[in-house]
Formats: structure tokens, C-alpha cells, sequence
């Protein structure tokens, strides 16, 4: 599987990892609009996301935003680093990835990173 990663018009991204499990995070476009991240509510492992609903939280010191799943499927592993040290998502956020899904069943429509660009530079 390549590494590329896909985004939604909520500003997520997500990398599959194989056919039924991805990577979920905020783009570095939305982390940079949100501000410095002083907190990161995050689902259980175990828990159900579903696409196009909130699974997260962050919280910046200008405001609080959700975070919405691109798929849907069962959270298979949380990024505990982020509860602790939330600015990992400012400083890298294409590495400060938020869940992993895997059983993967449906997804909202993904951009590529061309199309992402484009959306935010309109």
C-alpha cells in the first residue's frame, strides 16, 4: 500500500494502512488555522466512528473544533502521545496521527492532496 495520504473537506486526513485499517488526523492546513493545541479529546479503543460524524476534539487557546472520521469503522489504537502533548499536532501533523481505524466499511468522498490544495486555496 502506498503512503499517500487523502483529506476531507473538513480538513482530516487519512492514510490507509491496507485494505481495512487508516490512520486519522487533522491536515497541517487546519492545525495551522486552529492556533497552538493545548488539549486533544480522543475516542476509546474499541469505540465505532462513523464517516462524516465527530470521533475527537481539539482544543486550541482560540477555540474548541471537532473532528470528524472520514470512514467508518472501529477505533483499533489511539495516539496516547497526543493526550499528553498535544502540540505534536502543530508540529508535525502529517505525523501526529490521532486514531487508527481498522474494519473499515465506508467512507466519505476523499480528496487527493491535489484536490486538497486546490480547496484551500480558494
Amino acid at each position: 500500500m502506498s503512503k499517500e495520504y487523502f483529506y476531507t473537506k473538513t480538513h482530516e486526513w487519512i492514510q490507509f494502512l491496507d485494505e481495512t485499517t487508516a490512520r486519522i488526523g487533522i491536515s497541517d492546513y487546519a492545525q495551522s488555522e486552529l492556533g497552538d493545541l493545548v488539549f486533544v479529546n480522543l475516542p476509546e479503543e474499541g469505540d465505532s466512528v462513523e464517516a462524516g460524524e465527530p470521533f475527537a476534539e481539539v482544543e486550541s487557546v482560540k477555540a474548541v473544533s471537532n473532528v470528524y472520521s472520514p470512514v467508518t469503522g472501529t477505533v483499533k489504537a489511539i495516539n496516547e502521545a497526543l493526550l499528553d502533548q498535544p502540540e505534536l499536532i502543530n508540529s508535525d501533523a502529517l505525523d501526529a496521527w490521532f486514531i487508527e481505524v481498522e474494519n473499515i466499511s465506508d467512507k466519505v468522498k476523499l480528496l487527493t492532496e491535489d484536490e486538497y490544495n486546490n480547496l484551500i486555496e480558494e
